[in-house]
């Protein structure tokens, strides 16, 4: 554990409560791409298999339960509490062209050819680009409510984190892992647009909008 991990974790943290937030204060999912909520359930849920067979640290364990709790919570609201304010017009992303490449790319480039491996990779790689419907979405629809700007800057700046933790890891420790590293950086790049867009003009009070 070193502080940028820290930090990113809290900022990833942050980004989840701030969505929960969004929708349980305007008792609406509008706006909110239900189809990544999906892709980042599945994300935990295949990552977090370890929870059965593992024991790191109480932080670890702490915060890969929260994630799931919180990603099936979301889920639940979007698709069951709320589904009434779900836009699912817009949601349009067919996710299938996400999962089946990222699942066929984890059987092929993996670390070791176990389950619980090759799930981690999958998970590894479906989370660098879980993000792409609601971006879609945000330039479907022409704009993002502000909390929604929120909470992608924080996820964005979360895997941005991650990416300087990687770096004092490897000369720190000399911790070096490709697979992660990789899917970090795209992930990262899918933001870049964004990140622009959320400091010109969310910063600045005006609504934040993507090309279509």
């Amino acid at each position: 554990m070193n502080i940028f991990r820290l930090i990113g974790d809290l900022s990833h943290l942050l980004a989840i409560i701030l969505l929960l937030w969004k929708i349980w204060k305007t008792r609406s999912c509008a706006g909110i791409s239900g189809k990544s909520q999906v892709l980042f359930a599945l994300v935990f849920t295949t990552r977090y298999l370890d929870l059965l067979t593992s024991f790191i640290s109480i932080y670890n364990t702490s915060m890969k339960i929260i994630y799931l709790l919180c990603a099936y919570a979301t889920v639940y609201m979007i698709y069951i509490k709320f589904k009434a304010t779900y836009d699912s017009n817009h949601d349009t992303f067919r996710i299938e062209f996400l999962v089946v490449p990222v699942g066929g790319l984890a059987f092929l480039v993996n670390h070791d050819f176990s389950p619980l491996e090759i799930l981690w990779t999958f998970s590894i790689y479906l989370e660098s680009v879980a993000i792409l419907p609601q971006l879609f979405m945000i330039s479907k629809t022409g704009e993002a409510e502000t909390i929604t700007s929120h909470y992608l800057f924080c996820l964005g700046a979360y895997r941005a984190l991650y990416i300087v933790n990687w770096v004092y890891r490897f000369y720190a420790e000399g911790f070096f892992d490709l697979i992660a590293i990789v899917a970090g950086c795209v992930q990262t790049i899918l933001y870049c647009d964004f990140f622009y867009l959320y400091i010109t003009k969310v910063m600045y009070g005006q609504k934040l909008s993507l090309p279509a």
